[in-house]
């Protein structure tokens, strides 16, 4: 099966109490266990969140064949996975530029090497 690879993007409140909580939620100390297990089990291969200043980039790996919007759809039905959207939701703004139906911005790829290299 071949990998996909989302990216999105958001920013965070501009509010440096706010994004130490968040960074401190996102730690391995501060993340709660059922997270990474829903992402895991709803088809999610894997996650990556990155920062600069307050904009946040994350990369989803998936199965081709998992729609992501299916996938974001069964971890809100998972323990503690929409107690975790609506804390999160606290400290993300949404991107003027994203979808109505976006929270994160879905990105276009501008240059994949690989397409590059035969």
């Amino acid at each position: 099966m071949a990998v996909k690879r989302t990216c999105m993007a958001l920013d965070l409140a501009r509010d440096s109490q706010l994004v130490a909580e968040y960074l401190d939620l996102h730690s391995t100390s501060g993340m709660w266990p059922e997270i990474p297990a829903g992402i895991r089990e709803a088809g999610i291969a894997d996650m990556q969140i990155y920062r600069i200043g307050y904009r946040l980039f994350m990369i989803v790996d998936h199965d081709e064949d998992t729609s992501l919007t299916d996938a974001f759809a069964k971890m809100s039905t998972m323990p503690r996975q929409p107690e975790w959207a609506a804390l999160m939701a606290g400290f993300q703004r949404k991107l003027a530029d994203a979808k109505p139906d976006e929270h994160w911005a879905t990105m276009e790829p501008v240059f994949l090497l690989n397409d590059h290299i035969r």
